[in-house]
């Protein structure tokens, strides 16, 4: 655990452990005052304090466990309280707009989604239709959002949610954050769905423990989030992670940046359906039943799918080589491959990748969190600073 400046005030002190405890129950849950006290670095009375203290403002609860080990009495469970602080998560993709309500803890309180059409993806409507929708969630869980997230399928200044680019939204210069939290009257942040999709992997899904990890997007396009030495890496301004945008094939098919023969143009949803003898324009849940299909059948995935394996093969070696991370997270599409085609991949960047053979293998794993994780990551972005006030 990170400890305040040598020197600071003692209520500087007590703001930082307190906020410590609450990233503590936020991110693993319910935990008895000695677990606190071993984990944190900080001793029994400064515990009692802190929790005592939560408990009054109705931040934390403790209740008994409900199994009970050994004789004696039991140790209290220090549980965090969902609706002490709520956020808004917002997840912003080409096709669908999803929302939820977020408490204290993780848990999701309530959702709602909508499609999105070709006419609809203007930024004003969809700004509209937000504001609109988080204003009925709220009601219906009358709880109001101390902090939003919002995902962003685009290069995004973390500063102030200036969208600069979304190539397959078609948006360029948004000030979505200034837009959104001048009518939501509440901090709004913003990020790069893959880095969110990342952030949200390392909190609570497959990166857990990890330190060095890259998460996979695949949606529409492909995007790319880089957690190093446990820390996102954002890049200058936050510009950072379109791996989709590295050029695999010059000469290639035109892409949505500009560019010919992007990872994503050979490994994108288009690229999935022409391997499948899909229409490119196919429904999602098609191309998950095609997948799903095949799932029994290896020869069928090794005879249909082997031009994309290999596509998606080359990308992965050039991302192992060039940020060695320990663990490969495939998210949104990529869950639903077969498993005999990540198998190979795990197989060939082994193969083909020196800094894979250097550390003994890069794992590669499919998200758990599926169609989620941006969600869970827009909800980890916006509790960021909310942490340290409650």
């Amino acid at each position: 655990m990170s400890s305040p400046t040598a020197g600071a005030r003692p209520d500087e002190v007590r703001r930082h452990n307190r906020s410590a405890l609450l990233r503590r129950l936020h991110v693993d849950g319910p935990s008895t005052r000695a677990s606190l006290a071993a984990e944190l670095g900080l001793n029994r009375s400064t515990i009692k304090a802190l929790v005592d203290g939560l408990a009054e403002s109705g931040v934390v609860a403790e209740r008994v466990p409900a199994q009970r080990s050994g004789a004696g009495r039991p140790s209290l469970l220090v549980l965090p309280q969902p609706h002490a602080a709520v956020v808004m998560a917002i997840d912003i993709r080409v096709e669908q707009v999803a929302m939820a309500m977020v408490g204290l803890g993780g848990d999701i309180l309530g959702r709602d989604s909508w499609n999105l059409h070709h006419r609809s993806r203007d930024p004003g409507e969809v700004i509209t239709h937000i504001v609109d929708s988080a204003k009925l969630l709220a009601d219906e869980l009358d709880a109001r959002a101390v902090g939003v997230g919002v995902s962003v399928p685009g290069v995004v200044r973390r500063s102030d949610g200036l969208v600069h680019e979304a190539p397959n939204l078609h948006w360029t210069d948004v000030a979505l954050g200034e837009r959104l939290s001048a009518v939501l009257k509440v901090p709004v942040q913003v990020g790069n769905d893959a880095e969110l999709g990342a952030l949200a992997e390392h909190t609570r899904g497959a990166a857990r423990g990890s330190s060095d990890v890259v998460y996979i997007s695949a949606d529409v396009g492909i995007g790319g989030g880089v957690i190093s030495s446990g820390q996102p890496l954002r890049g200058t301004g936050g510009y950072v992670g379109e791996l989709g945008h590295m050029v695999v094939r010059p000469g290639g098919r035109r892409c949505y940046c500009g560019c010919h023969g992007c990872w994503e143009t050979e490994v994108g949803e288009a690229a999935l359906c022409r391997a499948l003898s899909l229409p490119e324009d196919s429904p999602r849940g098609a191309v998950v039943a095609e997948l799903r299909s095949l799932a029994g059948s290896p020869d069928s995935v090794a005879h249909r799918l082997d031009e994309f394996t290999e596509w998606l093969a080359m990308g992965l070696v050039t991302v192992v080589n060039m940020l060695g991370p320990e663990l490969v997270v495939l998210g949104d599409l990529f869950t639903a491959l077969p498993e005999s085609l990540v198998d190979r991949l795990r197989r060939t960047v082994q193969e083909r990748s020196l800094v894979s053979r250097a550390v003994g293998g890069t794992r590669i794993e499919s998200s758990p969190l599926g169609r989620d994780a941006k969600l869970v990551g827009a909800a980890e972005l916006a509790f960021e600073p909310v942490l340290g006030e409650v």
